[in-house]
């Protein structure tokens, strides 16, 4: 199982892969880097991205509260759910287009309460959206935060 630095080289071999990194959505600090920034420096880019990241894990127009009928109908976590949802983050990844690329953000699953993402930017010429979407996810899956 890859720790940060061999996760990010991974998604880094992707066709298109222009920069990656790990992100802290809650403090906007990036944990691991790799590649260039769209903006030429990193933590602008965890902070901007991270912003991106907790709107969408947050409000209830991308992440819906589950409700459960034994409570009345009532709001309850969305770690998992009785009417068989998987657990996990609410949502599993953002994709953000531009004129010249594609931005992939992927939220990690972890054993602890975590709110970490990866963040792979990708040219648009040469980047496949599919492909990057298909590896982060696997990528998420095994990686190991130390």
């Amino acid at each position: 199982m890859p720790g940060i630095d061999e996760c990010l080289l991974e998604a880094m071999a992707l066709p298109g892969a222009r920069g990656a990194a790990l992100v802290d959505w809650s403090s906007g600090l990036a944990l691991g880097t790799a590649g260039e920034s769209p903006v030429g420096d990193h933590e602008t880019t965890a902070a901007e991205t991270a912003e991106l990241a907790r709107a969408a894990a947050e409000y209830e127009s991308f992440a819906p509260a589950e409700t459960d009928p034994a409570h009345g109908g009532g709001a309850v976590p969305s770690a998992g759910s009785s009417a068989g949802l998987p657990a996990g983050p609410p949502v599993e990844d953002l994709i953000v287009t531009t004129r010249t690329g594609y931005h992939v953000l992927r939220f990690v699953e972890t054993s602890f309460d975590s709110s970490v993402f990866l963040h792979l930017w990708l040219d648009r010429a040469d980047g496949n959206l599919a492909l990057a979407r298909h590896r982060l996810r696997a990528l998420a899956e095994g990686l190991v935060l130390r």
